[in-house]
This record gives structure tokens, sequence and C-alpha cells, in this order.
């Protein structure tokens, strides 16, 4: 997966250019990929996960207060279209645990009229909602989480990337794919880590 490695070598470089090249180092040092059970499990639970997503956790299983070698870690390693705002990965076990997610169907069946803004491109049938969560923001995921969406609406694709944002709250599509995703990521040259202290 060039994709994958390419962005890996870019966020490596982002860390240096940002004076936390020794942060990413040990990270290196600690981290480890996700047990092909738990692999397995995210595949049974969605079998449609996007195989770049796979890649990413193979490399790493969660940068979001996963213990590797005994140490607690919390690193950002993604981002969205708001800049300056770094998002953890989840481990593969924290996205096939189940969580509650009917906080978002009001959203997602637009009882909040024009207040909440809804990308067309997202369905506005709750009860056939299958999101994949794959990623918090950096204050624990209660200003933003990030899904790939594989019920969208008949304007959407099957696969795209979905970013919730609160205050104002607002559900909007980011990406069509999470390799375009990881892509954008890397034309925007990994912004979200120029803002925030490493």
């Amino acid at each position: 997966m060039d994709t994958v490695q390419n962005y890996i070598t870019g966020l490596k470089k982002a860390y240096a250019d940002s004076g936390a090249g020794e942060k990413w180092a040990h990270f290196e040092r600690i981290a480890h990929g996700a047990d092909r059970a738990d692999i397995e499990k995210l595949r049974t639970a969605y079998p449609e996960t996007p195989d770049c997503l796979i890649e990413l956790l193979n490399y790493v299983d969660g940068t979001y207060h996963r213990e590797y070698a005994g140490e607690r870690t919390a690193l950002y390693f993604l981002g969205s279209d708001v800049e300056g705002y770094p998002y953890y990965l989840l481990s593969a076990e924290q996205m096939t645990e189940k969580e509650d997610m009917e906080w978002l169907f009001d959203f997602v069946n637009r009882k909040f009229g024009d207040a909440v803004s809804i990308d067309e491109r997202i369905t506005d049938n709750a009860r056939g909602l299958c999101w994949l969560h794959f990623s918090d923001c950096m204050n624990n995921g209660g200003s933003s989480q990030l899904f790939i969406d594989f019920s969208p609406s008949s304007k959407g694709k099957k696969g795209q990337i979905v970013r919730y944002l609160h205050d104002p709250d607002e559900l909007w599509v980011i990406a069509d794919s999470f390799e375009e995703y990881l892509q954008k990521l890397m034309r925007w040259g990994y912004d979200f880590l120029s803002e925030v202290s490493l």
C-alpha cells in the first residue's frame, strides 16, 4: 500500500519538522501492529473495512491511550479538514467494541432541521446506519469524531469518510474513501500538527 507507507513516512517527517522527532522515534520503538485475531474481528464486524485502514492497523494498533511496552500512549496520528486539530487512531479492538451510537440518530434523521449542517451524501435513515468509528479528536472525541460510512445516501459513496464536529454540530463528508482521506492529509501537509504542542 503505497498510500499508507507514504502517509507514515510523511507523518514521521512532520513530527521531526515540528521538533518532536524524538517523541516519534520513541513511539516507533515501543508500538506494534494489531493482533491477527483483532483484525479478523474487525473484518467480521465490518466486512468492507478498507485495506488502507487494515494496513495502518498492521503498522500500529491505535494511538488513543493504547498501552505499549507497559506505557500508555496518546499520539496524534490523523487529522481532518479542521486545520490545527489532531486526532488519534483507535485500536482494532476499540473499533469493534459495541458502542451506543444513538446520540447520532437525531442528527442523521434531520430532527434539528437547518440548525445542524448535515451533508446530503449522508443517509437520513438512522435505522440503517452502519458507521465504523475509527478516530477521536484531541479532547477525547468530545468535539469531533471520524467514521467510515458504509450506509450513505443515494448521493454518497459507500466507504466515504464522515466528520462529526460539535459546537456548532455538523456531520460532513470529507473524503470519498479512506485512501482519499489519507491522501488529503498528505496534501494538506499534516497541518493538524502545526498549531498544537507536541
